[in-house]
This record gives C-alpha cells, sequence and structure tokens, in this order.
C-alpha cells in the first residue's frame, strides 16, 4: 500500500502527525511495535515531535483505532467487511457506496486496487481513525462495470493511449499492434484486455471500433451510443432477415381476425415519426354509445419468438430517440415499412375494443386480433388546430376537417378520462422537453420546448385506457385460480422518509403536503400543491424536488400497482415496435387467448429486469445526447448574459438552468467570492459563513457564459446577480 513517509526536519501540526501514525500502523497491520521504535520509524528526531506523537498514540488506544499490551501498540483489527459499488472522483476522493445503505466509505487511491468507477467491490473497514468518517480498502473486485470504454486516442510515437471524458477513469494503455489503424485526435470504443492489479498501473486495452474525428455530429452521437453500451449500427444479416419477410398478407394471416378496414381509423403521431404503432377508430352503436378500438400494430405475427430478428430485439429491448437520430429496436423493413400503420395500406393489428358511454363509462370491452386500413395520417399540430378551432368556434377549413366530429368525440371522451384518472389519484406533473432545430452537418441552429397539448392527451388517455384493460384481463383474478404470469408496468408510492423531507420543505413556502395515510389523499394533496404552486418563483423548485421524490416505474411480473396513473393493474400494449417488453405482453396475450397454461415467472422476471435496466440505459443517453446539443448550442454564445434559475446545489457548487433555453450549467463554488460556503442538502441551499449569503434553489439569476466543454458535456457560467 505504502502510506505517507516524514522525511524528519519539518515540524507537523497535530493533523499530520495523526495522519503520519494512523497510515504506519494501516500499512504494519500485523505489526506490534513500541513507542521507541515507532519514533525511529517515523524519523521523529525532536523531543516535541516525540512528545506529540506518544500523545496521539495513547489518545488513538483511548479512541478504540490501537490496542496496547505490555508496552507495544498494534491495529485494533477490525473484520467488518462491506460490499457495494465504488464511485471514483478526480484528485483520489473514492468512496463505497454499501449495498446495506450504511454511510459512503472513503477509500484512499492507494487502497483502491486499481477498482474503477462503478465496479461492484468488497471492501475491509479500518478502525476508524477520530473525528472522522469509515474508511476502508479494497480487498476484492467482484464484478466490473463494463469492460468497453469511449475515448479520444492519444497516439504519441511508440504509445497509444484512450484518454475518457471522465477524469475520474484512468487512461488505457494499446499496444500498437492493437491500434487497428486509429489515429491520434480520433474517438474510438476499446475493450480492456487486461485489468491492473495494482492502482498504480493503467488498464491495458484493444480497439474494437473507431468511430471518426472528435467533434464531428455523427462520432459524438455514436460515442453516446457506445458509452451507454447501446448499439449504434443495425447488424447486416438481422436486416437481410428482416428483408425476406413478404409484404402481402396472405388469407392464412386473416384467420380469426376482426375486420375493421371499413372503420373510421386514424393515426396521430409527432410530423417526422415513420413508425406509426397505433391507431385510433371509433363508430356509434346507437345513440350516446359508442365503440373504440386502440389498434397496435401486431409485430408479433412478423416477429417469431427465437428468431434471429427476435433475439436482436430482446438484445436492445427498446428503440433510443437521440436529438437527430432513432436507432431502432427493429430492422427498418419492419418499423418504418411492414408493422408502422401506413395511411392506405392494409395492416394486422392487436386490437383492444371498448364500447364507451358519452360519459366515459366503459360498458364493454375485448381483446381482439384484427385488420385496419388508416384513413388518414394526422400529425398532432392538424389535430390541435380542429379541436381549438372548435372550442373557439372558428370556421375556417382545416385539413383533415372530414373526420372533425371524429376527433371531437374522440377528445371529450379523453378529457373525461383524464378528469376521472385525478379524482382517482393519479399525479399531474407536465413537464417541459427539450427539442432542437438542427441544421443539415447536425449544429443545432434554435431551441423549442415540446409541450402535452389536447391532441397528445387524447392520444394518451387511450393508450393508457388499453395498456389498463390488457393487464386487468390477464391479472384479475378470476374464481379461484391465482392469475397467469404477466408482465406489469408498475409504480411504487413514494418512501416515506423522502415524501417526509418534502413536507418540510414545502412547508417552509406556506404549502401543505400529505406526506403519510391513503395513497390517494396524498396523491391529491400532491396535485393540490402543484396546482398551487403553478406561476409562483418556487414553482420550478417544487416541481423538481418532487419529481425527485417519487419511485421509478419498471417492469415486473409481481404487480403493485401504477401509482402515478392510480391504476391497480397497468402494462405496455401500445408500442410493440419500439419496446419489447410489448412485444411479450402481445406474446402472452396469444397464449392465454387461447387457453395456453402461464410461464415461468422467474424466467419472465429476467426478461423484465433486461427490459428496465435497458430503459435506463436508452433514457441516460438521450439526454446525454441533448446535454451535447445544448453544450454546442451554447458554445456559440461565449460571453452573453441570460437570466436563468437555479436548478440544483451541490457542495462545490450550483447549477442554473437558463430560462429561455433550459441549458444548464455550473457556477463553481471558487467563483462565489472570497467566502466559505456550507451546503445544506436539507433546504437545497449555501450559505456563506462571514456573508451569510444564500443561494437556494429556485432563486433568480442572472448569469454568464464562460466555458463549454463539448468533451464532458459541461458548461461553466459565471454569476452576474440575483434577483431579488
Amino acid at each position: 500500500m505504502g502510506g505517507r513517509s516524514y522525511k524528519g526536519g519539518v515540524r507537523l501540526n497535530r493533523r499530520t502527525m495523526t495522519d503520519l501514525v494512523t497510515d504506519w500502523f494501516r500499512d504494519n497491520q500485523q505489526s506490534a511495535i513500541s513507542v521507541k521504535r515507532l519514533y525511529d520509524e517515523l524519523k521523529l528526531k525532536t523531543h516535541p515531535m516525540r512528545s506529540m506523537c506518544l500523545d496521539i498514540v495513547l489518545d488513538l488506544v483511548e479512541d478504540g483505532f490501537l490496542k496496547e499490551k505490555d508496552g507495544q501498540f498494534q491495529l485494533m483489527q477490525k473484520s467488518t467487511f462491506l460490499e457495494g459499488v465504488l464511485q471514483r472522483r478526480v484528485g483520489g476522493k473514492n468512496f463505497l457506496v454499501p449495498d446495506d445503505g450504511s454511510d459512503p466509505v472513503f477509500v484512499a487511491e492507494r487502497n483502491s486496487a486499481g477498482a474503477l468507477n462503478g465496479d461492484r467491490v468488497k471492501v475491509v473497514l479500518f478502525a476508524r481513525k477520530p473525528h472522522s468518517g469509515p474508511e476502508g480498502e479494497v480487498t476484492e473486485i467482484l464484478k466490473r462495470a463494463k469492460d468497453t470504454f469511449v475515448g479520444t486516442l492519444q497516439v504519441k510515437g511508440k504509445f497509444a493511449y484512450l484518454v475518457t471524458p471522465d477524469r475520474s477513469d484512468k487512461d488505457i494503455f494499446i499496444p500498437l499492434s492493437a491500434l487497428k489503424k486509429g489515429r491520434d485526435g480520433e474517438k474510438a470504443v476499446v475493450k480492456v484486455v487486461e485489468w491492473p492489479d495494482t492502482p498504480d498501473r493503467n488498464p491495458v486495452g484493444k480497439v474494437i471500433d473507431i468511430l471518426g474525428a472528435a467533434g464531428e455530429n455523427n462520432t459524438e452521437m455514436h460515442a453516446i451510443l457506445a458509452e451507454y453500451g447501446l448499439p449504434y449500427s443495425y447488424p447486416e444479416n438481422v436486416e437481410e432477415a428482416a428483408n425476406h419477410i413478404p409484404a402481402a398478407i396472405d388469407e392464412a394471416a386473416l384467420a380469426g381476425r376482426e375486420d375493421f378496414r371499413d372503420v373510421v381509423t386514424f393515426t396521430i403521431d409527432p410530423r417526422d415519426a415513420k413508425d406509426f404503432d397505433d391507431a385510433l377508430s371509433i363508430r356509434p352503436i346507437r345513440k350516446g354509445l359508442w365503440e373504440v378500438g386502440v389498434h397496435i400494430a401486431d409485430v408479433s405475427y412478423y416477429v417469431q419468438e427465437g428468431s434471429i430478428i427476435d433475439k436482436e430485439a430482446f438484445k436492445r429491448a427498446t428503440s433510443v430517440y437521440l436529438v437527430d437520430r432513432t436507432i431502432p429496436m427493429l430492422p427498418e423493413k419492419l418499423c418504418n415499412n411492414l408493422c408502422s400503420l401506413r395511411q392506405d395500406e392494409e395492416k394486422l393489428t392487436y386490437s383492444v375494443i371498448l364500447e364507451m358511454t358519452d360519459a366515459g363509462v366503459v360498458k364493454n370491452s375485448r381483446i381482439a386480433r384484427t385488420i385496419i386500413k388508416s384513413n388518414r395520417r394526422f400529425t398532432y399540430e392538424e389535430v390541435q388546430a380542429i379541436i381549438e378551432r372548435e372550442q373557439q368556434g372558428g370556421k375556417e377549413p382545416l385539413p383533415g376537417d372530414e373526420f372533425r366530429n371524429e376527433i371531437m368525440t374522440l377528445d371529450s371522451l379523453a378529457k373525461i378520462l383524464r378528469d376521472k384518472r385525478f379524482v382517482d389519484g393519479a399525479l399531474s406533473f407536465d413537464r417541459v422537453e427539450v427539442r432542437f432545430d438542427i441544421d443539415e452537418k447536425g449544429h443545432p441552429v434554435s431551441v423549442f420546448f415540446k409541450e402535452s397539448k389536447d391532441a397528445n392527451k387524447l392520444v394518451e388517455e387511450f393508450m393508457l385506457l388499453a395498456n389498463r384493460t390488457v393487464a386487468e384481463f390477464v391479472g384479475v383474478k378470476k374464481g379461484s385460480s391465482a392469475p397467469k404470469t404477466f408482465v406489469y408496468r408498475v409504480h411504487d408510492e413514494p418512501d416515506p422518509e423522502r415524501m417526509g423531507n418534502l413536507q418540510q420543505f414545502v412547508a417552509k413556502f406556506g404549502y401543505k403536503l400529505k406526506a403519510t395515510g391513503d395513497p390517494v389523499d396524498m396523491a391529491k394533496s400532491m396535485n393540490k400543491m402543484l396546482a398551487e404552486v403553478k406561476g409562483k418563483k418556487e414553482q420550478e423548485l417544487i416541481e423538481t424536488i418532487s419529481i425527485r421524490s417519487m419511485q421509478k416505474a419498471c417492469y415486473t411480473t409481481e404487480n403493485i400497482g401504477h401509482y402515478g396513473l392510480a391504476f391497480k393493474y397497468y402494462t405496455h400494449f401500445t408500442s410493440p415496435i419500439r419496446r419489447y417488453p410489448d412485444l411479450m405482453v402481445h406474446r402472452l396475450l396469444t397464449r392465454y387467448l387461447s387457453g395456453g397454461r402461464s410461464v415461468n415467472q422467474s424466467k419472465y422476471e429476467e426478461y423484465c429486469e433486461h427490459c428496465s435496466g435497458r430503459e435506463q440505459l436508452a433514457e441516460q443517453a438521450e439526454r446525454a445526447s441533448i446535454k451535447y446539443k445544448q453544450v454546442e448550442y451554447m458554445a456559440d454564445r461565449m460571453g452573453q448574459e441570460f437570466d436563468a434559475v437555479i436548478s440544483g446545489v451541490t457542495e462545490w457548487g450550483i447549477y442554473a438552468e437558463i430560462i429561455e433555453n433550459k441549458c444548464e450549467g455550473m457556477i463553481p463554488i471558487r467563483s462565489l467570492g472570497g467566502d466559505y460556503f456550507e451546503f445544506d442538502d436539507k433546504n437545497y441551499c449555501l450559505t456563506g459563513q462571514r456573508t451569510r449569503k444564500r443561494y437556494r434553489l429556485g432563486d433568480h439569476v442572472k448569469i454568464k457564459v464562460v466555458r463549454c466543454n463539448l468533451e464532458k458535456k459541461q458548461m461553466d457560467y459565471e454569476l452576474v446577480s440575483v434577483q431579488e
């Protein structure tokens, strides 16, 4: 290990001497030593130094760090081991985050055994130094977080390294024979072939792919995908298999399907969408009663379980949506052609057919395989224009007017469904999404916000209803037999401690929040508070912290309901082109509708965990691509000043989000002036010890853009003023 060494001749302060003594005993854990010998080991020559050392040794005995027997001192052996994830920080400030939820354990660089950021490790705890937190040493690396890394090549003569954007990672040494013709400055994907056994050595790797010149849009987007272990190209053999699937629908495919080709049906999607998962149909049954069909692409008809296409789709588990591109789960022939519910084309679908009254009451429902023919491909904007014109009593003709009555009926039913959800305790978080207009080179030229309007909510409500209906069909117990194994989308109730903290926090602004008790009452209380805070200075702050207090939704075979939607049963059925769980749900439905036995639960639980994990990676990659474009966008605006809101507070500084474009950057604590700032994590603020200046989440500030680092996807701002 090798701790600190003292050269002699310099007068040490007590803290440095304590570190010197404790490090010696940790580096010599089996040794018992007299104080006189310790003086020699530490090269302490003067009486004051020796006197301080003796004093410290006696204190360490009293604190239980050392034990003493017959004038010999030895480290008090502790055999406490913890397992967890290592979080590396720049400058060797590494911490173990224990699995058992106990306090983080400091792991000095010399005690890290070459473990990298995110590795699962076993740590032995040291006897605790007086007045300090837990500290330990890595004794075993249980599982590497990853073995492939993305970064920039540095090729210098006979040596080459991969430098990663995360400064806490070590550079990876690459023999020239393993460089794969990579050149200095190029982005590359490197696989580690030899891990270091000591902290002072670098991992050894080989280049497995060259992504291109750093800074080019394609290179950077592929680098983001590779960084999260996501694919950035589609295997040719899978594409080829998809190309051999016939486009024509044969008679055998129609056997047992309900025919909806003559029923008014349309799709509603974003302007740039190509994969149309879902369509809506509507026709009157009698006065006051409607038949609404939610028709979903029947991907399971084309993608056979266990096929080469299916295996690739499962591996991906989801389509990934970056700022400027979609990386599909399925080959293009399927997602944009065969399965996509395109206008005026006959398509095979899986449908939830609902009989609904004008008052939005579902009188009857069934699930069936169907065939449809979409009459029109609507964009959200077109439907929104029709809804707004009707609400305002306008007369001007609009595209799609021939379906005006159907749209307005569906809009009316959707609003009733939505209102009922909130009465039942659904949460109301309407978050704005950042989008970019991008030029032909991929450079962001402007920012706009995607908001959910009536047209979006119309589609959303019927998708939610279809998902819920399917989940209830399988999940609700029928008679004495237990429900069959199924894939659910669940959302757990909030953690009571987090809710308690949120309750205390919002009380400081004069808002009331119910943090315990009946889940419906808690949700209604949350919605009431979120409604009251709209338009207030603290809106952004309270909305952000409220979202952070929620659990994450995931896939599982163990149904616990969906807290955020206030549904006891919920699944994902409506997007099988872009989500693998929906494809699993389609297959299970087919099995159970034909009387098949329940599938193996533990196997399907593994599938669910895989899909939840891939979903999280895809979300992280999407956020990283947005962040990259934000940094690129702000790099054109260096030195400019903007109004912003403090969006995060940490012990190393504050984050500020520009109001007009939602680009977030860091104001380092060192730039806040000559004061020592204390971080208050309960109240989300920094307070200056001398000046008592306070910077709090939600405060409005003016900032200047001073640095933009594309490699790290980071922006640094300078605080210009605080708006009172």
